[in-house]
């Protein structure tokens, strides 16, 4: 059993999309770049050596200037996130949410166009957006492209939209990582869970799997995606204990990677926040 996971990595959010943030759209600070520089340092000190950069609408894209939102800045905070990751030797990745819900509204920043669902222009349209990330960022080897909690895909089409993205994304020679929702055990996410067994039976097995599992909920969900050929990783939430758990059931079985997760804003008024989740997580994520 190796000494450490491999990747140990870190979501940064520029921005998101759910319906706790969704709420308040119409009054969100931008991103703020020095807590983003101070978030990097942690993640740095604390042994985390992935960065994935989640910037969705808060950047404004030459090619689709109607994605522009009040609080989108330009692509340069990306380059400068990039450049202070290297400094501390950290990879850089980027993140996107394909997922359909009219519920969740992770897709929502793509808006007006995805209200085109997996249409040609739709794929064309995403994939101009994810070219400029990649040309900002340029991620040596990942990008995320979310595809959790949705709603609106047939089990058939959610399987055909991650073979869309895994094959262009293979073209610009980049791993497709995607959300695995099949450690969600209340009532109301099963179609969820069925979408991501779905994708185990049918997408390649180059596909990233990335279990999100918050409470310990499924234990039996790692090794039986391990063993179906797919490299895995995992998302362990906020609490210490949580992360050492999922941590080491990645070794037994493994994993390359573990990624923590703080849906907040990089603002100063949730500063302290942020920092206090990477120190108390961070180094358990870098233990054995």
């Amino acid at each position: 059993m190796p000494f450490k996971l491999p990747i140990r990595g870190y979501l940064l959010h520029v921005t998101h999309y759910d319906p706790v943030w969704v709420a308040n759209k119409d009054k969100e600070e931008p991103f703020d770049l020095e807590v983003g520089i101070q978030v990097i340092d942690a993640a740095a000190d604390a042994g985390l050596n992935l960065l994935l950069i989640d910037p969705k609408d808060a950047v404004r894209y030459k090619g689709h200037p109607e994605l522009a939102r009040p609080y989108s800045q330009g692509m340069e905070i990306l380059k400068t996130l990039t450049e202070r990751a290297a400094k501390h030797g950290m990879e850089t990745a980027v993140k996107l949410n394909f997922s359909q819900s009219a519920l969740h509204q992770h897709n929502h920043w793509f808006r007006p166009h995805n209200q085109l669902f997996d249409s040609p222009e739709y794929w064309q349209y995403a994939f101009d957006v994810m070219d400029e990330l990649i040309d900002a960022v340029k991620p040596p080897r990942f990008f995320h492209v979310g595809m959790d909690e949705d709603h609106d895909r047939s089990y058939g089409q959610y399987v055909e939209a991650v073979k869309t993205l895994h094959i262009g994304l293979l073209q610009r020679n980049l791993r497709t990582l995607i959300w695995n929702d099949s450690a969600c055990r209340w009532p109301q996410a099963a179609i969820h869970r069925d979408k991501s067994l779905a994708a185990e039976r049918e997408v390649p097995k180059d596909v990233i799997h990335v279990l999100w599992d918050y409470g310990g909920w499924e234990p039996a969900a790692l090794p039986r995606i391990r063993a179906q050929g797919f490299d895995v990783w995992g998302a362990p939430g906020s609490k210490p204990d949580l992360v050492a758990q999922m941590r080491d059931a990645l070794l037994e079985i493994g994993g390359q990677g573990i990624l923590l997760t703080h849906w907040i804003q990089c603002i100063p008024a949730r500063r302290d926040e942020l920092l206090e989740r990477i120190r108390t997580c961070g180094p358990v994520c870098n233990a054995q």
